[in-house]
């Protein structure tokens, strides 16, 4: 049994700090052949699920059942807990921290996803420390931040890999570690390694002998740099005072087994430089297009086109992805964060969500402060246009009630108003508010037309009383009236139909004269007999009688009598005519 061949001693303390709930949460178990140690930080604020306990829990599940070494399975077991959390992920993003420590007594692997940290000891001396998945350690690795700057660098908590992570997660599994006597490990979640630097646990080491005053010292050394605020912190400590030692006989055994085994790798290997030859080829290519997908991202930011910058960064996050650039899937994913943000606050304002709009506005102005690719000018304007958005929803919102109550003057004057400063600060629903507008100016042009129909209408009736009293001026004039009232309105079958009434009260005030029989020349004339100018005579006064109207249908005798002494008369004229 390697463990009763060996001597590993364990004590952790893990605190709240200044919070009310810890988050933190640190197992390990011990078995007959391996043991496994497993401390995490919770990143989120779910009051129901602790991340890291659930983390930690499926992680040792998986140890108990398979204990192992393996960088597959180890990794597997990581990966189990983080699809875990990715589940349960129901009313909020349940995210952690995590380290693991898996040994045979003799070796340790360990696993990281986060910046929970492994520290190992070894004569006083750091032999080595396990390195975070955040921006600031990939940073580091680049050589644009040492290592001892990570620890205070803004971005030690922008984690590029972690468990929950929505775009999944790849933690690293470091290679196999030999175990010495008196060697020491330590598993510290950001909460400890804060506020305790390396040469303080260089110290703590020196002077604790037993795995308990360790914790204790590294706690005396935080507190006592006495933070306004101290965060959830664990510290666990093994000390191994005794590894098991392999049998060398059988490790020279398994090395020839593993070298027979090697061969036919070695030649599978050979056949596999061909296409790795291909994969750098594209993996080239892939770097120039992300070069060129961030640049043309930058060029849309300065242009203020922020959803085409959000695609260029996106496409430019892709492909640093298919070449496993970290620093470049977070820089890029930052830089599609800021555009996202403005997109978002664009989005909230033109649905008139205008509180959410104003979070993502003065989010993006904190994200984007210190980029000189955003005008943090504009970002000023956005959010005073807010307040002009709400007073010209509310203008709106008043018109249409006026519109409803059928006020349509007043509203008409509140669509105006609102229009007008819609224009000025770009108001996202300008063409709605247009449209209203137009409606209503098209209501109220309808219903002047129906009251100036109406109005035309009342003057014609007048000119027809007026037409059949005998009152034919008046009849003309109301008529006329009517007339260009409907002509106004472009009426024209009315405007016709009057016409011809004004000629009919024309025609009644002004009658023609009949027509006067013209005197035949002289040498042409034959006199008519006495008799038949008489009766030509009384059928002319018979028909002047009937022309009267108010006189009596029957003739007075001394009418006829004179007519017919008029007829004498001018038939003497007309003889003496003749005869001269």
């Amino acid at each position: 049994m390697r463990k009763d061949n060996s001597s590993f001693k364990t004590e952790f303390l893990s605190e709240a700090g200044s919070f009310m709930e810890n988050r933190d949460y640190f197992a390990f178990v011990e078995l007959d052949d391996m043991a496994c140690w497993v401390a995490a930080d919770g990143c989120d604020m779910d009051s129901e699920a602790n991340s890291a306990e659930m983390a930690v829990q499926c992680v040792l599940e998986n140890f108990s059942g398979q204990p192992t070494l393996s960088r597959r399975k180890l990794k597997e077991y990581v990966l189990e807990a983080h699809e875990w959390l990715r589940y349960e992920s129901r009313r909020v993003r349940l995210k952690a921290s995590l380290i693991v420590i898996a040994t045979d007594y003799t070796r340790i692997v360990w696993a990281v996803a986060g910046n929970a940290r492994m520290y190992h000891f070894r004569g006083g001396r750091l032999l080595a420390r396990s390195k975070d998945t955040s921006l600031a350690q990939a940073m580091a690795d680049r050589g644009s931040l040492s290592d001892s700057a990570v620890d205070r660098h803004e971005e030690r908590h922008n984690l590029l890999q972690y468990l929950g992570n929505p775009e999944g997660c790849q933690p690293f599994i470091s290679r196999k570690t030999a175990l010495a006597d008196g060697d020491i490990l330590l598993l510290a979640t950001p909460g400890l390694w804060e506020n305790a630097d390396v040469p303080e646990m260089l110290d703590a080491v020196e002077e604790a002998k037993e795995p308990s005053v360790l914790v204790d010292l590294l706690e005396e050394v935080m507190l006592s740099k006495q933070q306004a605020a101290v965060g959830n912190y664990t510290a666990a400590a093994i000390y191994a005072d005794k590894v098991y030692k392999e049998d060398k006989k059988k490790l020279s055994k398994w090395m020839k087994r593993i070298a027979l085994v090697m061969i036919p790798v070695i030649i599978a290997g050979g056949m596999m430089l061909y296409f790795k030859g291909r994969a750098a080829a594209r993996m080239a290519e892939s770097v120039v297009n992300m070069q060129e997908y961030g640049s043309n991202g930058d060029a849309y930011v300065e242009e203020q086109n922020y959803e085409q910058a959000m695609k260029s960064y996106s496409e430019a996050r892709n492909e640093a992805k298919k070449v496993k650039d970290k620093l470049h899937v977070a820089l890029y994913g930052r830089s599609y964060k800021k555009a996202e943000l403005i997109v978002a606050g664009d989005n909230f304002l033109r649905d008139g969500k205008y509180d959410k709009a104003l979070a993502q506005y003065r989010k993006a102005k904190e994200e984007t402060k210190g980029d000189d690719k955003y005008d943090a000018q504009e970002l000023d304007r956005r959010i005073a246009s807010i307040d002009e958005y709400i007073r010209i929803g509310e203008t709106v919102k008043k018109a249409d009630l006026q519109a409803e109550s059928q006020d349509y003057e007043a509203a008409l004057l509140l669509y105006k108003e609102a229009h007008k400063a819609a224009l000025l600060v770009s108001y996202a629903g300008v063409k709605d508010i247009k449209t209203k507008l137009d409606q209503m100016e098209a209501k109220i042009a309808e219903l002047n037309k129906e009251i100036k129909k109406l109005q035309a209408e009342s003057l014609e009736k007048q000119g027809d009383r007026s037409l059949a009293a005998g009152q034919y001026e008046a009849a003309i004039d109301a008529y006329a009236e009517a007339q260009a009232v409907y002509q106004e309105i472009g009426l024209l079958e009315p405007v016709l139909k009057l016409e011809r009434s004004i000629a009919k009260a024309d025609g009644k005030l002004n009658p023609i004269p009949p027509t006067v029989p013209q005197t035949p020349s002289a040498g042409n004339f034959e006199p008519p007999s006495t008799s038949a100018g008489l009766a030509g005579q009384e059928t002319g006064a018979g028909r002047a009688s009937s022309d009267a109207g108010s006189a009596n249908a029957d003739p007075d005798p001394d009418d006829v009598l004179d007519t017919g002494t008029n007829a004498d008369a001018d038939a003497d004229v007309v003889d003496a005519g003749g005869n001269a």
